[in-house]
């Protein structure tokens, strides 16, 4: 499975050769740290560099023996190193090493999601921007409530995913932890300038205090904040989802030449990335969950978290991963139907703007209640198409005595919901901007919906 769901770099992570090298860097960081402190003989942890490789098969033969894997990776290393391996692990448990080394290759996973999030927000924002003028209906509860843009929906989409960003900087930073502080974690046989040396070695913080094991109540925000990226990203997909309905077709993911929608119908095209996004925010979340049964550990430490963050931690990685770079594409050639919008806008016949009508009443003088009712009358009226709304309102006897003919026009004007806009994007994305390209909002705005005969 990870290697279907992921890019190269990020599997790469992942790997057995990764993890090995990754404890290798662990014991060599502390050996070096103990031979500037003169407990170790110079030169070990350079010599040993020189003469080892990593070779995971080796390892997995001796653990078949060992049943210890930590044991089987030393084990593999001294037959390479000879004499000098007895230098390595000296004051050190095996969850100083694990715990260090996989707080190396979080953070580097969680690199790669930052540059993931960055071009995710970039498309975002080329989105929002070529759409910025284009009308469509808001809903609630699915139903049409009153007049936004699409490019609105996209700019606060693109405001959630840089809360995210923000998250997952505070997630890597409380990850970016290691331990060496021995069995027990109370530095008993080896020395906490030890730690301090090698995790500034490592680009890592020391732990201020611990056990047997880094506490996993970091691991568990960490997985927590991945879940909340995969949850944003399930939001807009389910957006598409809804708005690629045969019904409703206002845009769709783009359909590439030589693409096939089903088996058996040809004329199908399927919004499939993005309902492959909802199924994989539910993995994602999952795990999320397994994170948070890891935080409760007997005593000092047991091993019931391990097996469960062997699969957990890759496979959240790689899949947001995946999600981003999927969704980074859906949104970058997604197909918008501008005039469609428009056509839904006017679909309930003004029904849009019975609040913009109710309150001109009430700054005419009318009281709420009755002006609320008197609109919500020729309303329901209009839902049974027995008349056209504005119609209706314009016969009534009791709103014609507070509105002119001109006061209603004004209400029916979809552009005066949208008047605020400007400042809305500048509170979102700093200062109002042209799209990317004026082609990019061009074919955008050009897109004209497919027949659905």
């Amino acid at each position: 499975m990870i290697e279907r769901y992921t890019r190269p770099q990020m599997g790469a992570i992942w790997t057995q050769q990764r993890k090995y090298e990754r404890w290798l860097d662990v014991e060599l960081a502390v050996c070096q740290a103990m031979e500037q402190m003169g407990d170790v003989p110079r030169g070990i942890a350079k010599r040993v560099r020189k003469k080892v490789s990593i070779n995971p098969a080796r390892i997995a033969a001796i653990e078949q023996v060992t049943k210890h894997d930590v044991i089987a990776f030393l084990e593999s290393i001294a037959e390479q190193a000879g004499k000098d391996a007895r230098f390595l692990h000296a004051g050190l448990t095996s969850s100083d090493i694990l715990d260090t080394a996989l707080a190396l290759q979080m953070v580097e996973a969680s690199q790669l999601l930052m540059k993931d999030l960055e071009a995710l927000l970039h498309a975002m924002k080329d989105l929002a921007f070529a759409h910025q003028e284009t009308m469509t209906v808001g809903r609630s509860h699915g139903i049409h409530g009153e007049p936004v843009t699409f490019g609105w929906k996209v700019a606060i989409w693109y405001q959630e995913f840089e809360r995210q960003q923000q998250r997952l900087k505070h997630a890597i930073a409380d990850i970016a932890v290691g331990k060496l502080s021995g069995a027990m974690g109370t530095f008993a046989h080896i020395s906490p300038s030890v730690e301090k040396t090698v995790c500034r070695e490592l680009g890592l913080k020391p732990a201020p205090i611990s056990n047997q094991i880094i506490q996993r109540d970091r691991h568990a925000a960490f997985l927590s904040v991945l879940a909340l990226i995969a949850a944003s990203i399930e939001k807009v997909a389910t957006e598409i989802r809804h708005l690629q309905r045969t019904e409703v077709l206002e845009a769709e993911e783009y359909f590439e030449p030589g693409q096939k929608g089903s088996s058996a119908m040809p004329h199908k095209r399927n919004p499939i990335a993005s309902e492959n996004l909802c199924g994989l925010a539910r993995l994602v979340r999952s795990n999320s969950l397994a994170a948070m049964e890891n935080v409760a550990l007997w005593h000092e430490r047991d091993i019931s978290h391990s097996s469960v963050e062997r699969i957990i931690i890759p496979d959240s990685t790689i899949l947001l991963d995946y999600m981003m770079v999927r969704l980074t594409k859906v949104l970058s050639k997604l197909v918008v139907y501008p005039k469609q919008m428009m056509k839904t806008l006017e679909q309930t016949g003004g029904l849009i703007y019975s609040q913009r009508l109710l309150l001109a009443l009430i700054n005419k003088g009318a009281i709420r209640k009755v002006a609320y009712e008197q609109v919500q009358t020729h309303a329901m009226a209009s839902w049974k198409n027995e008349g056209n709304f504005q119609t209706l309102i314009e016969q009534d006897p009791f709103i014609s005595k507070h509105l002119s003919a001109k006061d209603i026009a004004t209400c029916f004007n979809p552009q005066a919901y949208v008047r605020h806009q400007q400042q809305i994007f500048r509170r979102v994305f700093g200062k109002v901007e042209k799209p990317a390209t004026k082609s990019l909002a061009k074919k955008r705005r050009a897109a004209k919906p497919l027949s659905k005969g």
